[in-house]
């Protein structure tokens, strides 16, 4: 499927950007493939749940993978495609009584993003149940990478150093008694709704990374942050490390409040918070200059 001019704002989870030249909608690793190979240029993306799209929107072609959601269970391996929210696959494993994905429970992202980024929570990273991933190299078509292959570290992995899009993940995990699962589960979802803000409320998880053994959060409202908002964006009042697009926010709302947060903590610390968030879009030249102050990385090829 493909679509025209298409308003991403639909998709973000900050339900924040303009319209999209070309977006694309495989259901399949062929399907995906083909598409790619005849728009080499193409940036590919998720749940758009860790990506700020630009309200200028962007002049380019996007393959969305959200439509490429295979779950297989055989055993204790669980395999999941690129567009399978991770919310979906912990309680899917839950109810086949295997444990290890209950720290995905309430993430708003899909696999691919999860594995690009070794997204984690509660003490445990996509990295620790990884088994291996198929993936698609523009130069070797597609490959099968082992958990060594991938070279994971905190928030990263190889695909942020190579062209490479995740299009599977092998999961290995433990068989647990349901009861003990969903206590896990509980107790993380417990968590989220305590210190974070509810899916409902726009927003695209943490921003900025922990600088290394210190929180950004702690950093963040120490220097103020929670008191700090731009246009409709507003930091979250429980977790300053959050952005909430409160009142029609736009894109550039986002930036200025993230530039604000920033400057606020390298300031007062001399540490500079580099962004998790990423950026789409290249009609806003103020946005791509403070995108570059911030150090933000410009999407390229999944999230």
């Amino acid at each position: 499927m493909q679509e025209n001019d298409f308003d991403i704002s639909k998709l973000t989870s900050f339900k924040v950007g303009g319209k999209i030249r070309k977006v694309y909608f495989p259901e399949s690793v062929d399907e995906f493939v083909k598409i790619l190979k005849s728009e080499p240029d193409a940036v590919v993306a998720g749940n758009l749940s860790n990506v700020l799209v630009s309200s200028d929107g962007y002049d380019g072609v996007l393959i969305c993978t959200k439509r490429m959601d295979e779950i297989k269970i055989d055993g204790n391996l669980v395999t999941a495609s690129a567009g399978v929210r991770g919310t979906k696959l912990s309680k899917l494993a839950a109810a086949n009584g295997l444990s290890g994905l209950e720290f995905m429970i309430a993430f708003p992202g899909s696999v691919g993003g999860e594995v690009y980024m070794n997204a984690g929570a509660h003490g445990q990273m996509v990295s620790d149940v990884l088994k291996s991933a198929k993936i698609y190299s523009p130069e070797n078509g597609i490959l099968n990478f082992s958990n060594k292959e991938m070279k994971f570290a905190y928030r990263s992995s190889i695909c942020r150093e190579m062209p490479y899009v995740i299009l599977e993940a092998e999961f290995e995990l433990k068989p647990d008694t349901s009861d003990n699962i969903q206590k896990r589960m509980n107790e993380n979802l417990t968590f989220r709704q305590e210190k974070q803000p509810s899916l409902t409320l726009p927003n695209c998880g943490s921003v900025f990374k922990n600088p290394e053994g210190d929180s950004a959060g702690r950093l963040l409202e120490a220097a103020g942050a929670k008191q700090m908002k731009a246009g409709g964006a507003r930091v979250f009042e429980k977790h300053a490390n959050f952005i909430i697009n409160d009142n029609n926010a736009t894109s550039s709302d986002i930036l200025i409040l993230m530039d604000k947060m920033s400057s606020a903590v390298e300031n007062k610390y001399g540490i500079k918070l580099i962004p998790e968030v990423r950026y789409l879009g290249n009609n806003n030249e103020k946005e791509v200059e403070l995108c570059r102050k911030l150090k933000m990385e410009s999407i390229k090829i999944q999230k």
